[in-house]
């Protein structure tokens, strides 16, 4: 917690809160003696002057511990909140540079919960350490010293009381601790299925699986509740065990008090004062208690915020960046490359060698599990080989400033994704300079045009993920937005997957045919024969492994893989 907490807490207001607490504490220690005074001198002698004086003396620390309270609540909460904000803010700066081998090691869902709930959790705990956890003590040694002034006869009752609340408490919170513990995890299991209903909808209704999904969530929901309940129940019965004990109290302070009072050895001022700090010393007690009962709760989510945090994140930038040079010419070069998945035996790709330059366009192909994502995922960094090298413009990408490798490098992923907004949002996602004029090149390119005016032009609205687009129109977006940036290199990872035959040819020779993409080099990533055949270079993997090398015509004549994908696909009449 204090690990989690340091740096990102503001201790002017943490040191303001304490400031605060301390007065408000002294101010509330000091009416009950103030009562004492007023009964024993006041209103047994019948002093209404004297009455009044301390009267108004009470008026002033009831005050000064009202407007201490606001200080303490105002700076605790300011405190508590700033250090949720500052943890929000470093998980998600910590994970949006995540490689995707650091992705791999944390569910979304968990990520999710780790962001907002564990959060949450220890901003509530940080809240209630400023003040219960700081009042609690000051409290506790303020009234049990009070009260032995007021009369040492009765504080043996505290010598009953205290251990018996002290052994209720344990109970209660030996049972709660595991299931506060539990409730973090059972959160993330509802996350899980609550993300993975909502983003599988369609899956879930195409396969009739409705019914299995709403009693996998019940299930869930069940589970969390039935744990919420249990541990909200067993908290609860602190409130009636520590009010009998209180009353309990009261009845043992007024029995053997009233015993001291009829043999005038206490003052009735003294008794009424020091059942009042009995019941600050008990509630001291029970504030400790609540604040430890939530602390293992709040232990246990700044220890999953820790592992997020403590991620070493492997790709970074070097010691010395080389910057990258703008050229009219561009190149892209693997160079014996090899790459292994953490953690696994074999590699995923095994020497991998070729070249490209401006106004070329590499095309990838190869069976399922082949290695062609993992291939390009190299290029902008987002694994780092193993080794070799992959240049850019003859500089190996290990030795280039993050930012200065991903402005040269224009990536269309498999998925295509677009985000909330409008289209021109998502066009100037690449590149945010870009004109309107930029904008509707790009889409023409991307044979994007129609549909875009028909759906109101560049300010027509994007739903989450594109929900409102077809699969084929969000990869269309998806390609302008990469057509839009001016870079090295444009890779396209199985992008025209969703395209008819017909658009995915016209695609491609716009792309032939346009000056500023010809400037850099093109890399297609592709599963059909007719989308690889016009490339300069093809690559074939199999099993991670570059089998064959050249253009189609070559291929054709000499690579066994090639040849068997052709056949796959194409009839022997209609192959190119």
């Amino acid at each position: 917690m204090l690990k989690i907490a340091k740096g990102r807490i503001s201790y002017p207001a943490v040191i303001g809160a304490i400031i605060f607490m301390i007065i408000q504490v002294i101010a509330n220690l000091n009416l009950p003696s103030l009562t004492s005074n007023i009964v024993n001198n006041g209103v047994a002698k019948g002093d209404i002057s004297y009455i009044w004086k301390i009267g108004f003396e009470m008026i002033g620390f009831s005050l000064l511990s009202v407007v201490a309270a606001f200080g303490n609540v105002f700076l605790a909460s300011r405190s508590s909140q700033q250090l949720g904000k500052n943890l929000r803010t470093d998980i998600y700066h910590k994970v949006i540079n995540f490689s995707n081998d650091e992705f791999d090691k944390v569910e979304t869902s968990s990520l999710i919960t780790r962001t907002t709930n564990d959060v949450v959790q220890i901003q509530n705990v940080a809240m209630m350490a400023l003040r219960m956890m700081i009042m609690a003590p000051i409290m506790l040694v303020g009234a049990s010293f009070l009260a032995y002034t007021k009369s040492h006869e009765l504080t043996w009752i505290f010598l009953v009381a205290i251990p018996i609340l002290l052994v209720f408490i344990g109970i209660i919170m030996g049972f709660a601790i595991p299931l506060f513990r539990a409730m973090q995890t059972k959160t993330d299991r509802i996350n899980l299925v609550f993300r993975e209903g909502l983003t599988g909808v369609r899956v879930i209704r195409a396969f009739r699986q409705d019914q299995f999904e709403q009693d996998r969530f019940e299930d869930a929901n069940k589970d969390y509740t039935q744990n919420a309940i249990k541990v909200n129940t067993i908290v609860a019965l602190a409130f009636p065990v520590m009010t009998l004990i209180m009353s309990g109290t009261n009845v043992a302070i007024v029995w053997f008090g009233g015993q001291l009072i009829s043999s005038q050895t206490m003052q009735v001022g003294n008794m009424i004062a020091f059942m009042t700090y009995a019941m600050q010393v008990l509630m001291s007690f029970m504030m400790l208690a609540m604040v430890f009962a939530f602390i293992p709760r709040a232990a246990a989510s700044a220890s999953r915020i820790q592992e997020v945090l403590a991620i070493k994140t492997k790709i970074h930038n070097p010691a010395k960046p080389t910057s990258l040079p703008a050229e009219s010419t561009h190149s892209l070069a693997f160079d014996n490359v090899n790459y292994r998945y953490q953690n696994a035996e074999q590699l995923a790709l095994e020497k991998i060698d070729f070249q490209a330059h401006s106004g070329q366009t590499v095309a990838i192909i190869g069976g399922t599990g082949s290695g062609k994502s993992t291939l390009v995922n190299l290029i902008p960094r987002f694994y780092d080989i193993e080794s070799g090298h992959v240049k850019i413009d003859g500089h190996d990408v290990r030795d280039l400033d993050l930012a200065d490798l991903h402005r040269a490098v224009s990536f269309v992923p498999q998925t295509a994704t677009l985000f909330t907004g409008t289209i021109r949002d998502n066009m100037q996602f690449g590149n945010k300079d870009a004109t309107d004029e930029e904008i509707w090149h790009a889409l023409a390119i991307a044979r994007s045009t129609d549909f875009v005016k028909e759906e109101g032009g560049l300010d027509a609205h994007v739903e989450q993920g594109g929900g409102n687009f077809s699969g084929g129109q969000r990869q269309r977006l998806a390609i302008a937005r990469a057509l839009v940036k001016h870079a090295a290199v444009y890779v396209f990872d199985d992008s025209f997957s969703a395209l008819d035959f017909k658009t995915d040819a016209q695609l491609r020779a716009e792309l032939r045919q346009d000056a500023q993409i010809q400037k850099g080099v093109v890399v297609i990533v592709a599963q059909r024969i007719a989308t690889v055949a016009d490339a300069d270079l093809i690559l074939v993997l199999d099993n991670g492994q570059l089998v064959g090398k050249g253009t189609h015509a070559e291929l054709k004549a000499n690579n066994e893989v090639y040849q068997e994908i052709m056949k796959s696909q194409l009839r022997e009449e209609d192959q190119l």
